[in-house]
């Protein structure tokens, strides 16, 4: 793949990998040296890059990744304050952390700090003695560093030294699932069996496109030799009819599950696009779980609806008026539903009786794991969009059949 592919591959499937470290010590000089390429800008000035800048790069044998450089953790001032939170907010997409430092300077405050921001967050990571060709890194860095059990690479950026030892080192520490193709919905069939998608057209959707989860479904199973058949959800039953053998799966959008299950045979495995996500990008039994949490609601809680990206929003939007009116409706409860878009998460979960997450097809897998553990650890149940939806419908237990056997 070249890195116009790994620039195409769509963002959730991609590793992120972010260099994070003080002003100067080399973060974007190295990040150029391990692409072998001028992607990140280069100055003496310290505190020239002022905020995350993401660049999409291919780590073989890894595949698309992005390549985060961050602002400087020692950056002053008000503003300076601002960059270094938004470096802390870029570790909750991380996969893997690069730690910078300037052997000279040596392991300070700093990089303590976000040492244990990186461990709470349970991101692998490993440290980077850069600028070896000025000063050796000391002694009592070196030791602290084997006490805690952290890789360490010594590197030169400015002339290349360790850059292949570094991507050696970020390899290893990628986690077992980014080296093997994740499945979304291969397991549901054989080659040469049929799968039926049933996409509704989408007004939230660019004009002639699908959505990512149905333009991935549908790769997947193409690449797994299926027969995909396409259709709207009011022409579902005549394509079942026309089929001379039942298809393997069914997969819907969540939106018409209730028409499409009375549609669908009982003995034909039927399942959502949004459940297959919630699979793919994190954990559906906890998922599953935080949907039975819905009939625990009562009046006056709050329902936090988080959604990784945000989109022109419709008058009848899914996270914002459907999804809210469906639980309002089936719990019967006065409810208050609050929509949080974008990367970064509230800080007071506590106070949300219920977290309702959007399928993540934005996210990368680890983001969203890290999510759902955050709610797990503060003790608030969460689900997703499409188990939520299916739970009011009254079909969650057919939906979750055939991919939680």
């Amino acid at each position: 793949m070249s890195e116009t592919a790994a620039e195409k591959a769509p963002r959730g499937v991609r590793l992120v990998i972010t260099f994070v470290g003080r002003r100067n010590a080399g973060k974007s000089s190295l990040i150029n040296a391990v692409t072998g390429q001028d992607v990140a800008i280069v100055s003496d000035f310290a505190g020239t890059t002022t905020d995350p800048v993401a660049k999409p790069y291919e780590l073989l044998p890894l595949g698309p990744v992005t390549l985060y450089d961050t602002a400087g953790l020692d950056d002053e001032g008000e503003l300076g304050a601002l960059r270094i939170a938004a470096t802390r907010k870029v570790l909750w997409r991380t996969d893997i952390a690069v730690a910078v430092v300037d052997a000279a300077e040596g392991l300070g405050d700093p990089e303590r700090k976000i040492i244990e921001d990186v461990r709470r967050l349970e991101i692998p990571f490993l440290v980077v003695f850069n600028k070896t060709d000025l000063a050796a890194p000391s002694p009592a860095d070196l030791q602290w560093c084997r006490e805690q059990g952290i890789a360490v690479v010594r590197a030169s950026a400015a002339d290349g030294t360790g850059a292949t030892a570094v991507k050696e080192a970020i390899m290893a520490l990628a986690p077992a699932e980014s080296l093997r193709e994740p499945v979304l919905c291969g397991d549901l069939f054989a080659p040469g069996e049929t799968v039926v998608c049933v996409v509704p057209i989408d007004l939230a959707a660019p004009k002639g496109r699908l959505i990512l989860p149905q333009v991935q479904v549908l790769r997947e199973v193409l690449d797994g030799d299926g027969i995909a058949v396409t259709v709207k959800d009011r022409e579902l039953e005549a394509a079942l009819a026309n089929l001379r053998q039942p298809p393997a799966v069914v997969i819907t959008d969540s939106q018409v599950i209730l028409k499409v299950s009375g549609d669908v045979p009982d003995d034909v495995p039927l399942t959502t696009f949004s459940t297959l996500f919630a699979r793919y990008k994190g954990d559906l039994t906890t998922l599953a779980a935080g949907a039975a949490a819905i009939d625990n609601l009562r009046d006056g809680d709050v329902v936090l609806m988080a959604e990784a990206c945000s989109h022109h929003v419709q008058s009848d939007d899914i996270g914002r008026v459907k999804i809210p009116r469906w639980i309002s409706q089936y719990t019967g409860r006065d409810l208050t539903f609050e929509m949080h878009a974008g990367h970064d998460f509230p800080d007071d979960l506590e106070r949300y009786a219920l977290v309702v997450h959007c399928g993540s097809c934005m996210f990368g897998r680890m983001e969203m794991l890290r999510r759902i553990r955050e709610c797990t650890r503060r003790g608030v149940p969460v689900t997703n969009y499409g188990v939520a939806i299916s739970k009011v419908q009254g079909v969650l237990d057919r939906v979750l059949a055939p991919v939680m056997r």
